[in-house]
């Protein structure tokens, strides 16, 4: 690898990098000017939230539009957005308890234990935390096979933040529902893939049977 490659990966590294870092950037700047509208609070931790999705779902697009498009070096990114992902969700369940509560305990157990979206959304976060401290090379060396199996949670997890969505919705659809059929193509295509492997595989054992078969 010469070094102009070297610089231009390492660029495009901190570019990504930061721009996944502008949405928590843009939204202290608004509130700083006062720019959120009539109720920041709420601005503050919907904002969070939409973008703790927006992360995990970049993160489970990445092997689709690597292995459509051919782009394999968007695999070296993949640990980054589910680690936004982590970090934007984390911010989403602070600024809750901040602005929405006030660090009143009863206020947010009774929240988190009671009301549905938030069930699901503190269950997708918990289940977040485990994939984050397990998301380096070494953890994936010490951890081997486990590892994969661990972070196959990625998918409930998307799952709950879509019922997450669902079960805030009053009127407009819209949203959940670009989300719902976004995730579907994605968890289908997996699927697809899977499925694709399996027939592969029967298709050559018994193809070497045949083979076993003619030579006896």
């Amino acid at each position: 690898m010469d070094l102009n490659t070297k610089l231009f990966q390492r660029f495009r590294w901190w570019l990504i990098f930061i721009t996944s870092a502008l949405p928590v950037s843009l939204l202290v700047y608004a509130a700083y000017h006062q720019q959120l509208g009539a109720d920041p609070a709420k601005e503050i931790v919907l904002e969070l939230g939409t973008w703790a999705i927006n992360f995990l779902w970049i993160t489970l697009a990445i092997t689709p539009v690597r292995k459509i498009f051919g782009w394999n070096w968007l695999v070296k990114y993949r640990r980054m957005m589910g680690l936004y992902s982590f970090f934007y969700a984390a911010l989403h369940l602070l600024a809750f308890a901040t602005f929405m509560v006030g660090w009143n305990w009863k206020i947010l157990i009774v929240e988190i234990t009671e009301r549905p979206y938030a069930i699901v959304g503190f269950i997708a976060l918990i289940l977040l935390l485990p994939l984050a401290v397990t998301s380096t090379k070494a953890m994936q060396r010490k951890l081997k096979k486990h590892w994969l199996t661990l972070h196959k949670l990625v998918y409930p997890i998307a799952l709950l933040c879509l019922l997450h969505i669902i079960w805030q919705i009053r009127s407009d659809f819209s949203e959940a529902l670009s989300y719902g059929l976004l995730l579907c193509f994605l968890l289908g295509y997996r699927y697809y893939q899977k499925r694709l492997k399996s027939v592969s595989a029967l298709k050559r054992q018994t193809k070497g049977r045949k083979l076993k078969t003619q030579i006896n």
